[in-house]
């Protein structure tokens, strides 16, 4: 055996599968899409054995795009679980054969409660076919494993067609990239689109800050106190005026400055770079590893409220 030429062999019998899942879309698509994104309640789908697992992953999908969805297990449905839908949800029944026995017994129920059923199967005269309110008919196509009989291609199939009825039903609700980030709230992703500088930067007592006047001593001390690696230099009424940092106090030691009697005024960056406060954490990030530094302070307009650092930034697991 060629273990090459066979692994390669599964992959064109499944992509030829998927061109002809596509290339056999029509109306009943649309019909099918256009329930989805009108449902009032949930989108509730459910497939035995390999179609189950396509089923969860396609509720999964529904879900963190924007329709409300969630896997029900047919043969839990026997048991009680059918009291999970309601008149208001549309049930998405995925069976190949159409005649998987436990989702089978499942439809007369579905079809007392009210709810709208949709069928994908692959037999346009099977019990699914025949009860569904609209079924969609997959093409004919065989199996990619050698006995024709393990779910290979039917189940690609079908995880493909669920995939962009839920990707085009997002674009219908003009779910955007912050509504992505509302529901992957733990993922970088999610982390990427919704956490600002105002979550991580330090502030209140634990921003480092020191009034213009004071000397380059009290800016050390204010330094090492809230170990920043920055210090903003403000006047009296908390407008930035500049930025020490602890490469600019090592370059006054170095010149053996005298730290009791030098003016922090004399010694900082009146140019600092800054952020406003608001901005994503992801911009302060671009930002720090753009200027190739490791803070800088966030403002309010000209007024300071905190310090945001790469390593924080870094550490919640948002990468540029």
């Amino acid at each position: 055996m060629d273990k090459l030429a066979e692994g390669r062999r599964v992959f064109d019998i499944e992509i030829d599968v998927l061109k002809k899942t596509r290339d056999a879309l029509d109306e009943t698509f649309i019909k099918i899409l256009d329930l989805v994104t009108s449902c009032k309640g949930k989108v509730i789908i459910t497939g035995m054995g390999k179609s189950g697992h396509i089923a969860a992953k396609l509720a999964a999908t529904f879900a963190s795009l924007g329709t409300p969805s969630f896997c029900l297990h047919p043969g839990e449905a026997m048991h009680g679980d059918l009291g999970m839908i309601s008149e208001n949800d549309v049930v998405i029944a995925i069976s190949y054969s159409g005649e998987s026995d436990e989702i089978v017994k499942t439809l007369p129920n579905i079809k007392m409660i009210g709810a709208t059923l949709i069928g994908i199967t692959g037999n346009a005269n099977s019990t699914l076919a025949h009860t569904s309110d609209i079924v969609q008919i997959l093409p004919k196509f065989r199996e990619a494993c050698y006995l024709g009989l393990a779910p290979t291609s039917s189940t690609t199939s079908v995880l493909c067609y669920g995939d962009a009825l839920a990707v085009v039903a997002s674009g219908v609700y003009g779910f955007k990239d912050a509504d992505f980030g509302k529901f992957h709230p733990a993922g970088a992703l999610g982390k990427k689109l919704i956490l600002k500088v105002d979550d991580l930067m330090a502030n209140g007592t634990n921003n480092a800050k020191v009034h213009v006047n004071v000397t380059l001593k009290d800016a050390i001390v204010e330094l090492s106190k809230k170990g920043l690696g920055v210090v903003s230099i403000v006047d009296d009424k908390d407008t930035l005026l500049g930025v020490i940092t602890d490469g600019d106090l090592r370059r006054q030691l170095e010149k053996e400055a005298d730290i009791y009697s030098l003016k922090v005024e004399n010694v900082m960056t009146k140019t600092p770079i800054t952020i406003q406060t608001g901005k994503l954490a992801v911009e302060a990030l671009n930002i720090l590893k753009r200027k190739n530094i490791s803070c800088m302070p966030v403002i309010a307009d000209s007024k300071i409220i905190g310090t945001i650092r790469l390593q924080d930034i870094v550490g919640v697991g948002i990468v540029g």
